[in-house]
């Protein structure tokens, strides 16, 4: 009987030891996942921690104590299991909560995107299948780091043996292959799988899915780490330090960012932050800007968006390489994730500058805000970011209505207070966010929130982070684009506006002393205005000489136009009015070579040339702006024969052509 009672309490204190091994499993789980929390309240969490080992000592040796039969109390043994029970509950609890919320924050840097291209031919090819495409010359790009330009399409040429009977032909730009595949002078191109909405914006390439059909499409999961170093990494600053970051709005209606890599950079917003100050500049840069794009062969100007066409490594060093800013990191979302966190946050209070309608963000029906302020959930803070067609300066304003909708999201931020709130603020927009902040540089804001909350409870005024607003000056000018061969309108930024942009930006940076202000001047009866740093105005302006339309001139109006600027001409044909010319019109002067071929109409005449004067000083400099045309306006160059104009009379400029605004 002696023996059954001893055999009984021996198999009673196995479960207890069980338990204690389970409890300091659970234990270590949670201590594991508080260390993880770095620079999160760091006295707190030590704290925790050492209580958490301490009570994991005092379980160790009360365990022993039991498995060598030191104590003998069966009532002891069983609020012993119970309090082993109640903590094991609550390091698991604490532990499942942190490794939640650290996993959907570390979701946020995508490591791993789909990257998809498809092989494209005209609609009316006879090819539908790769198996036809014999004697084919076909297009990829000459960028052995794009994934769907060049890496996919080296795949699919190697599968399906096309080197065989076929001609590879690597160009450096999309845009270069696009118009030559609708030139005739190549068959086929890889491009990237949203090339609809990438190119559908422009003029001539708005029925590109109607002129165009998919002969292959593939895709291919691949780190991002191993086609991009920008995309995956920051600079590794401190957010303790002044910091830049650059915020990307995608054109892109699908859930998620893991399989669009690649899209239009319609909303660019560099923004810096000094979280000593907790003071911002923001800037939004137009995306029709006419800037050097790096990743292009030769750093030639184009739009801004469309260095976004090679991905975020492009668009982030153009930017660097434009402004002389080093950016720090880099935050993408597209229409889902911007609906998403307004809604998750509970909407937004702006003041909305217009009534203003656009489809939402599945471009289904049409959501409408109106003036005045109002409260907008996701879609209607959608909508004050999209549109530009209503607004008078188009894109210019769409850019400071963004800046609005920014202030909103921060001012509302400082409403939430619980850790649920947060966590479905990140569960709600991880799927449509993509960063290179890396997990711990992300909870790092937990410090900057703080400050703001501090700052916030402590003043009256609504807004949390003081906002200093960027505006880049510029002039609208038509300009012919080589690769796309046709003239598109382009913002031409203001040099002198550019300049004071990047001193306020280095201030805030602490890269240059701040300027202080000695006098200011103000009157009781004016409201008065926060300045807008880079607005002007400015008595300079920076647009481009640019060949005229000479149709329908005269030699005499041509000849004078080309001894005044510098331009060589030669006449060929009769002695009529001009009926051809060697080079486009709207070509930037300084990119001519050679001498520009006028052929007139008329009765045969012989060859002459018109030099040019060699007076420097004679060289046309525009200084008229060049408004903006809307899409109502726009017209194929080639539509239109200007009427003959009188001899002595300066052959004027078409305003003609241009890339179709999107919302």
């Amino acid at each position: 009987m002696e023996k059954t009672e001893k055999k009984k309490k021996e198999k009673n204190r196995i479960p207890i030891l069980i338990l204690f091994i389970l409890t300091l499993i659970v234990s270590g789980f949670a201590i594991y996942n508080i260390f993880l929390l770095d620079s999160i309240e760091n006295l707190i969490r030590y704290i925790v921690i050492g209580i958490f080992l301490l009570i994991d000592f005092i379980l160790f040796f009360r365990t022993r104590k039991i498995v060598k039969r030191k104590t003998k109390k069966e009532s002891h043994h069983i609020v012993f299991i119970l309090f082993m029970i109640f903590y094991l509950l609550i390091n698991l609890v604490i532990g499942g909560v942190i490794y939640y919320l650290y996993g959907t924050v570390s979701g946020i840097n995508k490591k791993w995107v789909t990257y998809s291209s498809s092989l494209v031919v005209k609609k009316d090819d006879k090819a539908s299948k790769v198996a036809e495409l014999d004697g084919y010359t076909i297009g990829i790009l000459d960028d052995k780091s794009s994934p769907e330009g060049y890496i996919i399409p080296q795949e699919v040429i190697k599968e399906k043996n096309l080197k065989d009977d076929n001609k590879i032909k690597q160009f450096d730009s999309y845009t270069e292959m696009l118009s030559g595949l609708y030139a005739g002078e190549i068959d086929a191109i890889f491009l990237s799988s949203d090339y609809v909405t990438l190119y559908s914006s422009i003029p001539d390439y708005a029925n590109i899915s109607d002129e165009t059909k998919v002969i292959l499409k593939k895709e291919k999961k691949m780190l991002k780490s191993s086609v991009s170093k920008r995309e995956t990494g920051s600079t590794g600053k401190s957010i303790k330090e002044p910091f830049t970051i650059l915020l990307m709005g995608i054109d892109s209606t699908e859930e998620g960012l893991d399989k669009n890599a690649v899209a239009n950079g319609d909303s660019l917003m560099l923004v810096t932050f000094n979280p000593k100050t907790l003071n911002a500049t923001m800037l939004s840069i137009p995306r029709d800007s006419y800037v050097p794009i790096s990743c292009f062969s030769g750093k030639y100007e184009n739009k801004i968006t469309h260095a976004a066409w090679q991905g975020t490594d492009c668009m982030m060093q153009t930017i660097e390489d434009y402004f002389g800013i080093k950016i720090d990191y880099y935050a993408k979302v597209n229409f889902k994730g911007l609906v998403h966190l307004v809604d998750a946050i509970g909407g937004i209070d702006v003041e909305v500058p217009a009534h203003l309608c656009t489809d939402d963000s599945s471009r289904g029906e049409e959501i409408c805000i109106d003036e005045g302020m109002q409260h907008l959930n996701g879609e209607g803070a959608l909508v004050l970011s999209r549109n530009r067609k209503q607004l008078a300066n188009g894109d210019i304003d769409r850019g400071q209505n963004q800046q609005i909708v920014i202030q909103g999201i921060l001012n509302k931020m400082k409403t939430i207070t619980s850790i649920s709130q947060f966590m479905n603020i990140f569960n709600t927009v991880s799927n449509n966010l993509d960063t290179n902040l890396s997990t711990q540089q992300i909870l790092s804001f937990y410090n900057i929130g703080k400050d703001i909350l501090a700052k916030s409870l402590s003043k009256d005024d609504s807004d949390i982070i003081s906002m200093e607003q960027l505006y880049l000056q510029g002039d609208g000018q038509m300009i012919y684009d080589e690769n796309m061969r046709m003239v598109l309108w382009n913002y031409i930024p203001n040099k002198d506006s550019k300049k004071d942009i990047v001193r306020a930006m280095k201030e805030n940076l602490e890269l240059e002393e701040h300027k202080i202000i000695k006098e200011f001047h103000f009157s009781i009866n004016e409201p008065y205005e926060k300045e807008i740093i880079g607005y002007g105005p400015y008595k300079t302006t920076y647009t481009y000489s640019l060949l005229p339309d000479f149709s329908g001139d005269s030699r005499e109006a041509a000849s004078s136009w080309a001894r005044r600027n510098g331009i060589n001409v030669t006449f060929t044909g009769g002695n009529g009015y001009v009926i051809k010319q060697s080079q486009p019109a709207n070509k930037r002067i300084d990119k001519l070579s050679g001498s520009v071929i006028l052929t007139l109409g008329g009765s045969s005449s012989s060859n002459t040339t018109t030099k040019p004067n060699n007076d420097s000083s004679s060289i046309k400099k525009p200084t008229e702006k060049d408004p903006p045309i809307s899409s109502d306006e726009q017209k194929d160059p080639e539509e239109e024969t200007p009427p003959k104009e009188d001899p002595d009379k300066e052959p004027s400029l078409p305003s003609t052509g241009g890339e179709e605004p999107d919302e």
